[in-house]
């Protein structure tokens, strides 16, 4: 099955740019946002009311984001296996993927939690907004590591 995809990408132009479209695709919109999320977050006042409905109303796009890049890197895998199967800064990025969907979801815990309007509730969420950028430029800086070593 997966060498029958392997031709299928490697023979078509078409595909590869559909499926590399849908990966950096899902990282400019679901990344894009999150960042721009997480600056205006560690802006913000604490218990920002604006601010948290923010937070939460971007989060769908973000995990659409994360949806089309996780299909879209499932298939470049499978088009690719021998390389990414054996690549240290693949794992390395997978690693980090999973800490920043766990990380989401902690964010998204934080700003229901700040809800209640106590400044103390703020700190988790501006102490998730912070991995969030960080992991994000870190995940982008790996991404393009992997296509080139």
């Amino acid at each position: 099955m997966l060498e029958g995809w392997n031709d299928i990408y490697a023979q078509s132009a078409a595909v590869r740019t559909a499926v590399l479209y849908a990966h950096v695709g899902g990282l400019l919109v679901g990344g894009g946002c999150a960042v721009a999320a997480d600056r205006l977050t560690l802006l913000a006042s604490p218990g920002d009311e604006r601010q948290l409905r923010a937070i939460r109303g971007v989060h769908q796009v973000v995990v659409a984001g994360l949806t089309s890049m996780t299909i879209s890197g499932v298939l470049l895998f499978a088009a690719n296996i021998d390389t990414y199967l054996w690549s240290p800064v693949f794992w390395i990025k997978m690693l980090l993927v999973a800490w920043l969907v766990s990380n989401g979801s902690r964010l998204a815990k934080a700003e229901r939690a700040a809800r209640t309007g106590r400044p103390s509730r703020w700190a988790p969420v501006r102490t998730a907004s912070m991995q969030s950028l960080a992991l994000w430029v870190a995940v982008t800086f790996l991404g393009a590591l992997l296509r080139n070593v």
